[in-house]
């Protein structure tokens, strides 16, 4: 018996002196921290696949994109009127002392000792600005 059990153990260790081990290389995919550059459009295609913030109107149609930036378009007109109007002096349809609405936009002027505040509120996010003259 002791000599099976060490005829066992030399023969284990024979084993273990044959078996050799390889290095292991790591190389990382992404291009910028050192991966190959033919790499980065399969990632840049996989990031947008993944992107759930990627043109939400879409889904919508063409005529909500349209209508938005038509209602857009004619957001910037008025104010881009109404700017017109209070740096040059002009008398539009901006009340001296009061407020309209346009739109979902409603603008608030108010006459000061120094000037004036104008305040737009967008009535749909409730975003505001104040612009003081």
């Amino acid at each position: 018996m002791k000599t099976l059990s060490q005829t066992f153990l030399v023969l284990l260790f024979l084993i273990g002196i044959k078996a050799s081990a390889q290095q292991l290389n790591y190389q990382p995919v992404n291009p910028n921290f050192g991966g190959n550059y033919l790499n980065y459009s399969w990632l840049l295609a996989s990031a947008n696949s993944q992107n759930p913030f990627d043109n939400q109107e879409s889904g919508l149609g063409g005529q909500a994109g349209v209508l938005s930036s038509f209602s857009d378009s004619m957001k910037r007109q008025i104010l881009n009127q109404l700017t017109r109007d209070l740096f040059s002096g002009g008398e539009g349809e901006v009340p001296e002392d009061g407020s309209i609405e346009v739109g979902g936009l409603i603008i608030t002027v108010e006459d000061i000792r120094n000037g004036s505040i104008i305040t737009i509120i967008d009535s749909e996010t409730g975003e505001s600005t104040e612009i003081i003259l």
